[in-house]
């Protein structure tokens, strides 16, 4: 039996993957209250999801000790500043070079 199936690893759950939907909708949504010409398809909403995924740190979790964890370091300015940035900079970065025509 190979390794992946001896455990339940449904459990693992990376709640910076939350935060980041989270701030990205906030921040798309102001950007279309502002008449911004971002892209919202799928591909380029994924693109930008992705982008800001690989620029923070982590948040694993898997219990629910760990979810209160994740929400205390959303509280520390440092993670929220950072996970603000790098959601702005991604929505730039697809903005300016999405992968469709």
């Amino acid at each position: 039996m190979a390794f992946e199936h001896e455990y339940d690893f449904t459990q693992l759950v990376n709640e910076a993957e939350h935060l980041v939907i989270q701030e990205l909708g906030i921040q798309l949504e102001a950007l279309n209250e502002e008449g911004s010409e971002v892209c919202l398809c799928e591909d380029c909403v994924l693109d930008m999801a992705t982008l800001a995924l690989n620029s923070v740190k982590p948040l694993y979790r898997v219990s629910l000790l760990g979810s209160l964890y994740a929400a205390h370091a959303m509280d520390e300015d440092k993670y929220a500043t950072a996970l603000k940035k790098a959601v702005a900079e991604a929505i730039k970065k697809i903005h300016n070079n999405p992968s469709h025509d």
